[in-house]
């Protein structure tokens, strides 16, 4: 009897754990591989030791384009301490994606708005796949990621759970300079 008690216990944490939603934050990073517009690629892994924001952003949304100066702006000043952002653009959920003669889109918004910082692109799939997605889940932009100099995300915005506060130049600002002081 004790015996089927304990399988019986572990089938239903099996089937709980299976039905649970996903750990937003805090995690590790899974690795993710952004692709610049000149075929360069940056493996987010190499950029273990900085704080990294990531804005998964479409470019012909004016909020994604205003986080984006944020960003960049952030990046003039806290650059120099270890922040990196990285912009990765993605198909829009309308079917029309990114191809190959688009990806020149990337990078006239770069030259636009004096981006200083990489931007590359990527498919809506390895997105949802990095975010940990449904496809059913509404998909809100821009997606912020904020990791830390380990390697873990420590918040998000734009989905279930998400962090309002990072699409807030003061409040990320205020976010990032606790990040850049821990570790130093």
């Amino acid at each position: 009897m004790r015996r089927f008690t304990s399988i019986i216990l572990l089938f239903v944490l099996a089937a709980t754990a299976l039905g649970a939603p996903p750990t937003l934050v805090p995690h590790k990073s899974p690795e993710f591989t952004i692709i610049e517009p000149s075929g360069k690629t940056i493996l987010l892994s190499s950029l273990k030791g900085k704080v990294v924001v990531l804005e998964f952003l479409f470019i012909g949304s004016e909020h994604c384009m205003r986080v984006a100066q944020v960003l960049n702006k952030l990046n003039g000043e806290l650059g120099p301490r270890g922040f990196q952002p990285v912009g990765i653009v993605f198909d829009p959920p309308t079917g029309r994606g990114l191809d190959p003669n688009s990806v020149q889109y990337v990078t006239m918004m770069v030259n636009s708005f004096k981006l200083t910082y990489p931007v590359g692109y990527t498919s809506k799939d390895k997105v949802d796949g990095y975010l940990g997605r449904a496809g059913n889940e509404v998909l809100n932009i821009p997606q912020v990621v904020v990791i830390d100099r380990q390697g873990v995300v420590r918040f998000a915005s734009g989905g279930r759970g998400g962090d309002p506060r990072l699409e807030d130049e003061g409040s990320l600002r205020s976010l990032l300079d606790g990040l850049l002081k821990e570790g130093h």
